[in-house]
């Protein structure tokens, strides 16, 4: 059992490949966004929105950065969420997220106004946020 813990996050500027919802198409995103951005250095989120059934795989734009062209731009929504950490190596790792959402979904009561995100951490280390 993973443990829980309620975190304030702030709004974040990014830069993001929007697909549907599907295993198939976030890889695809993921795949595409890698393609164009340097992967050291930088904050990575996926961002679900449960309203649209759509999913972004996102890349933070820090200040002074140049946008990458044939990127989308907006912002991940900040307030307060519930929060889960996973560790673990991908690609096993990565199984993990969807049953983990789930259960955080089951322990609060999500505001679907507002997306559910991943935060890649390191390659071995993601929070799960379920907005609340």
């Amino acid at each position: 059992m993973t443990a829980f813990s309620e975190v304030e996050r702030g709004e974040t500027a990014v830069q993001f490949v929007r697909v549907p919802d599907g295993l198939a198409h976030i890889r695809r995103a993921w795949d595409e966004l890698e393609a164009v951005v340097p992967l050291r250095g930088r904050h990575f989120y996926g961002a679900y929105d449960p309203v649209t059934d759509e999913y972004r795989a996102c890349v933070e734009v820090r200040e002074g950065d140049e946008l990458v062209p044939g990127l989308e731009s907006g912002t991940l929504p900040g307030g307060r969420y519930l929060r889960a950490r996973l560790r673990g190596e991908p690609p096993g790792v990565y199984g993990r997220i969807g049953p983990t959402i789930e259960e955080l979904e089951r322990q609060a009561d999500p505001d679907e106004s507002r997306t559910i995100l991943e935060h890649y951490r390191r390659h071995d280390e993601i929070d799960l946020l379920v907005p609340i």
